[in-house]
């Protein structure tokens, strides 16, 4: 335990008309200093999380932090990168300089603007997180990677359609309560399940409400190691943190696997002396319902070919035995890349010190967050604990 969250803000995420990334970035920033009750002088060194692949066309934006505040200026910032696991990349980035004793403040910013991208310049930018020498042509973009593994899992395990119907509307359901989601709508189950007009197939299995939404918005963290957090007003400690990558193109992997969310589940829970019966719940990453239904498996919640089993018996409903996505996930929320694993540890801090709302848990003590990049290559696991 090297370091804690003592700070953090979140935008709405959604289709923000009249901001930028660096309207975005300024505005959590100040806002999450602010939150921490930390100057802008006091910040050790900056991280920015931003995948951009195209969306925007100011690259190099490490440094638009700095115009949070004047006091910001010649403090250390990197941007950091690892597709839809940027957020959790940069995270952990602050993490290591922590550790290392390198800084004893760290403000941490995930952004991404996506809307104002036309939409099939939208699906280009996503597969450039695909082994593009191989997966570049599957027909549906990145939907259609998913479709993919979803059309193998059904060949497998059987027909999943009802599973992942149930995935997406507890998530729906989940996400009505929360502030900063895009989808504030309880969609039901027959709505998920039915294809219609509104809820079109859009890739293999998968109809529209199998796939998280395009969005932009922006969330950001103060880290601080444990000495300065415990002089703050709250402190949300990482008991463990672990980043486990995995090979590029699905041809080299057992795609129905997961293995490196798998990887990455076990080594953060041995760090911590924990097993997953101790989390309270965990934010974990549905990009598409077919992922958060594998990811059941790779975390160890049932055994390989089983996860319906999770969502069917109500494990995974906010009062189930492990509730997953009580924010209503990528699903409800939104996945502005660069800012979704940035986001996660906002909602989960936000449940551990109480402060999340309609969205809020009983007396959570451990929660878990899983966010990936790519189809399972990028693997990073957080958990965390209050302890102020």
């Amino acid at each position: 335990m090297t370091a804690c969250i003592v700070g953090w803000a979140h935008t709405p995420f959604g289709k923000l008309s009249g901001e930028t990334v660096e309207s975005l970035i300024v505005r959590v920033a100040g806002q999450a200093l602010a939150d921490a009750g930390v100057a802008a002088a006091d910040v050790d060194e900056i991280v920015l999380g931003h995948f951009n692949a195209g969306f925007s066309p100011q690259d190099f934006t490490a440094a638009l932090v700095l115009q949070a505040s004047p006091d910001l200026r010649f403090k250390r910032a990197t941007r950091v990168e690892n597709a839809c696991a940027t957020g959790s990349a940069a995270v952990h980035q602050a993490l290591k300089s922590i550790e290392a004793r390198a800084s004893r403040v760290v403000l941490v910013v995930g952004v991404e603007q996506m809307t104002a991208t036309p939409g099939p310049e939208i699906g280009k930018n996503l597969l450039k997180a695909s082994y593009v020498r191989e997966e570049a042509d599957i027909e549906g973009g990145f939907a259609g990677i998913f479709g993919k593994i979803a059309g193998l899992y059904f060949q497998k395990y059987g027909d999943q359609s009802d599973a992942l119907a149930m995935i997406a509307a507890k998530n729906h359901k989940n996400g009505v309560g929360n502030p900063f989601a895009q989808m504030r709508k309880d969609l039901g189950y027959e709505f998920c399940r039915t294809e219609s007009e509104k809820n079109p197939f859009v890739a293999g299995p998968l109809k529209r409400t199998d796939c998280s939404l395009v969005s932009d918005g922006a969330a950001a963290v103060v880290i601080a190691d444990v000495e300065t957090a415990l002089r703050l007003n709250k402190a949300v400690a990482f008991r463990s943190a672990a980043h486990v990558q995995d090979f590029l193109p699905m041809s080299k992997r057992d795609i129905l696997k997961f293995e490196g969310c798998s990887l990455a589940w076990k080594q953060a829970l041995a760090k911590a002396g924990l097993s997953l019966g101790d989390l309270s719940f965990v934010e974990t990453h549905d990009c598409f319902t077919v992922a958060e239904l594998i990811e059941y498996e790779a975390m160890g919640l049932v055994p390989e070919g089983q996860g319906a089993r999770a969502i069917k018996e109500g494990w995974t409903a906010k009062d189930g035995k492990l509730p997953v996505n009580p924010s209503g996930g990528l699903k409800a929320k939104g996945h502005p890349i660069g800012a979704t694993g940035v986001s996660m540890h906002v909602m989960t801090a936000m449940q551990l010190v109480g402060d999340a709302g309609e969205l809020q848990l009983r007396n959570p003590k451990l929660g878990g967050i899983f966010n990936m990049g790519g189809a399972a290559v990028a693997n990073y696991v957080s958990i965390l604990e209050r302890i102020k």
